[in-house]
């Protein structure tokens, strides 16, 4: 002990990280190592780099996750207006989480730590409880298995009902995404979009319009530096049933985010003030999901699952060949 350290001082347990334990995987792939960083609270991704080129924005293990970035949001991703919502006649009130706009934004598991259920130096399964609450009274047992492949990560979501009663569950995550060093606004951004979500001022659905050929059309590719964007879209798979979202950086490089047809839904975001090291940047989420806001309301996506009734999809994100 040095002679100016107290003694409570030098037995002070080194502090944690806010985002609980961080799992970092490890793969040799086919295009140079891939690693991968998983964090304990929300399940949420926090890292994943192919051969040395980022595919995410990361941030500090001793920041909270800015944005939501990476975190898993169930039972219901996106919001749900004035967290209020119907069922068998009986009016639910979900908590207000989403003060400014009087909405319950992003589920119940945002800041909830997971358990590890089985783990290996290339992949984790990491499960929770959603428990019967205020506007959910409901039971689920949920997991995220992360699996690093040869150029990426493959993301599958699992629940099962262990409730008395069938249980609306929709899912959805907050990944950022980055084409290595590329500055976001030089990036392209393309996706199949079919219909636009129109919203009101609190972010919530008021209907659907056609995208092809407006304002909202990714499905030719955007510049990022043009747009402004907190919008979500239907959209459309390739003909092999894969739903994929590209940013694309003017020398050919590419990072994809894939989900599977069941995943028919998309969010994007772009912020231009993500925090950093080196101060505010544009960022970009590109958040796939199985129902679009207010899912609770409109029943647009949402899966009613019967008691002991189980359920599993994936979505991905991977750096093409």
């Amino acid at each position: 002990m040095s002679p100016t350290a107290s003694p409570a001082a030098a037995s002070a347990p080194a502090a944690s990280a806010p985002t609980g334990e961080q799992f970092t995987l490890h793969h040799d792939g086919a295009h140079g190592p891939v690693d991968a960083t998983i964090v304990q609270v929300a399940a949420g991704l926090r890292q994943l780099s192919v051969d040395g080129h980022d595919l995410v924005q990361g941030y500090p293990e001793s920041a909270m996750p800015p944005y939501a970035t990476g975190i898993v949001l169930v039972p219901w991703p996106n919001r749900v207006r004035d967290g209020r919502w119907t069922h068998e006649g009986r009016e639910l009130q979900l908590d207000i989480t989403e003060v400014d706009k009087s909405n319950a934004i992003h589920g119940l598991l945002r800041n909830t730590p997971y358990r590890v259920v089985e783990r290996s130096a290339d992949a984790i399964t990491l499960g929770a409880s959603v428990v019967p609450q205020h506007g959910y009274p409901f039971h689920l047992e949920t997991t995220v298995t992360y699996r690093l492949t040869g150029n990426g990560i493959r993301v599958e979501h699992g629940v099962t009902n262990v409730g008395v009663e069938a249980a609306p569950y929709a899912v959805g995550t907050h990944p950022f995404l980055r084409v290595g060093d590329h500055p976001i606004d030089s990036l392209t951004i393309t996706a199949r979009t079919v219909e636009h979500v129109i919203v009101d001022a609190r972010l919530n659905p008021t209907g659907l319009e056609p995208t092809a050929g407006g304002e909202f059309d990714l499905s030719t590719g955007r510049l990022i530096a043009e747009l402004e964007l907190d919008d979500a879209w239907r959209v459309e798979p390739d003909a092999d049933g894969v739903i994929r979202t590209i940013l694309s950086a003017e020398d050919g490089t590419e990072t994809e985010l894939w989900q599977e047809g069941e995943w028919e839904w998309l969010q994007v975001f772009i912020t231009r003030s993500y925090p950093t090291n080196d101060g505010p940047i544009t960022a970009i989420a590109v958040e796939p999901m199985t129902a679009p806001a207010n899912a609770f309301v409109s029943g647009d996506g949402v899966r009613w699952l019967a008691p002991g009734e189980s359920w599993s999809s994936s979505w991905g994100i991977c750096r093409p060949a």
